[in-house]
């Protein structure tokens, strides 16, 4: 934060100085440009009294020879107000793109870091409990009940460390050459394994599932799908107080196909809404920070939703919550 200031005093600093440069710059050329017609004037005006061509002042500002001087000095104002403009112009854009593209650096920078924290501590805790359970059930010798739930734990670890795993190398692939793997697919079978899947993992969450009658088989990719689907309700659930409330919705509308994923959490601010997208970006307040992620889930989401054609949005849930719209064309 220091050096951010200090950056920010130095460019402050230099701006002002320039502004200064420029403001003393004009006033030069105004002056030099003004002590130019004056001594154009004197000697036309002298000129052609020695010719007798006039006898005063008043009849000299009315002839075509100060006409002329004086056409050449509004020129030359003109000009000088406008190459003022032009640099005052080029100074601001140039202060706020090299400014837009600092701030752009320092956030993605802020991001980095913080995502490298995030995920040593979501690689650390699975890892250490896993290893808990292990070294548990070798030293000890448990009750068969209390060691199948240490089995369970580390189980439950282990599926928290691969779908971490699987993040990542999805989020890589998507920066390269992600393509799908297009098949034809029954969604409502392949929501509801998920959904099933997430009541076994949560039990105390409330979890609801509804699908249109016959929805027609659907041309998408099963990996890409499943993670959009895994990631939008797991992150309903990280957001809910408990006991979590999570609703999922297939519909068909016209030609597309829609999927909603809706809670009752703690809801998106509005001014987050266009950023909760953005790779490593997580809401920045004390109730978010306090739940595990990298900032790639949503990441994920948008764009594997984008390679199958779709668009996803956020809105606000009634009376509190938010929900994911994906609208997926079929093709």
């Amino acid at each position: 934060m220091k050096r951010d200031a200090k950056l920010r005093l130095g460019s402050i600093v230099v701006i002002g100085y320039i502004m200064a440069a420029f403001v003393w710059w004009a006033f030069l050329l105004f002056k030099k440009n003004h002590i130019a017609f004056e001594a154009q004037y004197r000697a036309g005006f002298y000129e052609m009294m020695a010719r007798g061509l006039v006898e005063n002042e008043t009849q000299y500002q009315d002839s075509e020879l100060y006409k002329g001087l004086f056409d050449i000095y509004r020129r030359q104002m003109y000009m000088i107000v406008g190459e003022g403009c032009v640099f005052v112009l080029s100074l601001i854009l140039g202060v706020w793109f090299i400014n837009n593209g600092y701030q752009k650096e320092v956030t993605s920078s802020r991001q980095r870091r913080n995502f490298l924290l995030s995920i040593t501590h979501e690689l650390k805790s699975p890892i250490a409990g896993i290893q808990l359970a292990v070294e548990t059930l070798v030293k000890h010798d448990l009750p068969r009940e209390q060691g199948l739930r240490m089995l369970q734990n580390a189980l439950r670890e282990t599926a928290r460390l691969k779908n971490l795993v699987n993040d990542l190398l999805l989020s890589a692939k998507l920066e390269s050459a992600y393509q799908i793997h297009v098949e034809s697919l029954n969604m409502a079978v392949l929501v509801s394994e998920i959904v099933e899947d997430f009541k076994v993992r949560y039990p105390q969450a409330q979890f609801g599932f509804e699908a249109a009658e016959d929805l027609p088989s659907f041309p998408g990719d099963r990996s890409g799908l499943s993670s959009v689907i895994q990631n939008l309700i797991e992150n309903a659930v990280k957001y809910s107080p408990e006991p979590a409330q999570v609703r999922v919705l297939l519909a068909l509308h016209s030609d597309t196909l829609h999927i909603e994923v809706a809670d009752a959490g703690i809801g998106i601010p509005d001014k987050e809404k266009t950023r909760i997208f953005d790779k490593f970006y997580r809401i920045g307040n004390e109730d978010t920070r306090r739940t595990k992620g990298t900032g790639l889930g949503l990441y994920i989401v948008e764009q594997i939703v984008k390679a199958h054609g779709g668009i996803i949005s956020v809105r606000d849930n009634r009376p509190a919550g938010s929900v994911f719209d994906i609208q997926l064309p079929f093709k």
